[in-house]
């Protein structure tokens, strides 16, 4: 008789643990599916951010975002794309010496105007203080050639820090028309350059875009801190150089940050932060 009640109890207990394994296993998909939702969610808003709304030039592709989430790649089966051909526009170089006024618009992507082999840097000018930015001449010369360009031409001279975003660490600026990110840009798009297999790291320097592929043109952001890394996945923000030094003015920067509640792009340093000047010097 007491061989029969301990078998009892023995399947009691059998049957609480199941009980208890199969509410724990139900608790473990809910909460893989609560994180499954809030990483889709930073994915696509990190989408909407950090992309460059439409200007009213038709060269210039700009779209606006979609609720599209992009699936995370499987490391051990994705293959990069191969790196895109950079076109290259064939008008004129710009001058040894800056304009005295800025140009703003052009008729056609640059032409190839410094030497790939050689090596250049930007020195931004700010009222936040210097950044200095070693261009990649190397990996996206086609990219580093159009910003030297724009810079060459006074471009970026006057404009101001448009935008900074903590949520993705960083700081965006390059709009000379409406010193906004609805800037229609310099009347061109350019080749998304190289390899989509990116990680972004604080002191990059990387051209913004709109929602669609080969859509950059002129507007840019520094990466402050690791919270970029949330772009990794989304591959066609091209990195073109890397600060050497200023990137505590480029975090200060991004500490200064003001929310904007009726901006899904973040909001602005307070106060305004102006680019001086940017200088291309060959090394």
């Amino acid at each position: 008789m007491g061989t029969e009640k301990r078998e009892r109890q023995k399947e009691g207990r059998q049957q609480r643990l199941a009980a208890e394994q199969a509410n724990l296993r139900r608790n473990q998909r809910r909460r893989r599916l609560v994180a499954a939702v809030l990483v889709s969610v930073v994915v696509f808003g990190a989408l909407v951010l950090i992309s460059q709304t439409g200007g009213e030039d038709e060269t210039d592709t700009a779209a606006e975002a979609t609720t599209t989430t992009m699936p995370e790649p499987d490391p051990g089966t994705t293959t990069p794309a191969a790196p895109a051909a950079f076109v290259y526009g064939t008008g004129e170089c710009p001058p040894a010496e800056k304009p005295a006024e800025p140009v703003l618009e052009f008729d056609q992507a640059p032409p190839l105007c410094i030497d790939p082999a050689a090596s250049y840097r930007a020195v931004f000018t700010t009222s936040a203080g210097e950044i200095t930015v070693d261009l990649d001449t190397e990996t996206t010369p086609g990219t580093a050639n159009n910003f030297a360009f724009l810079a060459r031409n006074g471009y970026y001279d006057g404009t101001q820090i448009h935008r900074s975003d903590p949520s993705i660490d960083i700081i965006q600026g390059g709009s000379p028309h409406t010193q906004s990110a609805s800037d229609p840009g310099p009347g061109y798009t350019i080749t998304d350059e190289g390899t989509t297999d990116r990680n972004y790291e604080a002191g990059d320097l990387v051209m913004a875009r709109s929602q669609g592929v080969n859509s950059a043109g002129a507007q840019f952001f520094f990466v402050a801190g690791p919270a970029a890394s949330a772009l990794d996945s989304q591959g066609t923000y091209v990195t073109f150089g890397e600060v050497t030094a200023g990137l505590d003015v480029v975090q200060q920067i991004l500490a200064s940050h003001q929310a904007d509640p009726n901006s899904q792009l973040g909001g602005a340093p307070d106060p305004a932060v102006t680019v001086e000047s940017v200088e291309i010097i060959e090394q």
